[in-house]
């Protein structure tokens, strides 16, 4: 069992950045997979990044590739998501999940724990 909790969120100038970050609590959180998705007002649900259990395994959404660098720190329970060059498209709440399942998942119904989300707003 994996339980997550977002922060770092809040309201920005496009051209700026923020720092999101996921803790989680369990022992084993080395063992999951965590990606970031973000969901803005009258859209569905939209896969961001995700990182393997050992953090090797890195894969972007085209429209974050180059701006958004997502990581992690076992050690600490934690996943990061920095966010630079936002723009005003990148508002919205954004979630990040866990899973289990070995490779790169972008699929969220694959990923089975939650956070609560956390919201992003750019302002032009």
């Amino acid at each position: 069992q994996v339980q997550l909790a977002e922060s770092g969120g809040g309201l920005v100038m496009a051209g700026g950045s923020l720092r999101l970050s996921c803790a989680a609590s369990g022992r084993t959180f080395s063992s999951y997979a965590v990606g970031w998705f973000r969901q803005a007002p009258g859209k569905e649900r939209e896969f961001v990044a995700t990182i393997s259990g050992s953090g090797g395994g890195i894969y972007y959404a085209d429209s974050v590739k180059g701006r958004f660098t997502i990581s992690r720190d076992n050690a600490k329970n934690t996943v990061y998501l920095q966010l630079n060059s936002l723009e005003p498209e990148d508002t919205a709440v954004y979630y990040c999940a866990a899973t289990d399942y070995r490779g790169i998942i972008t699929a969220a119904y694959l990923y089975g724990y939650w956070g609560q989300g956390t919201q992003v707003t750019v302002s032009s």
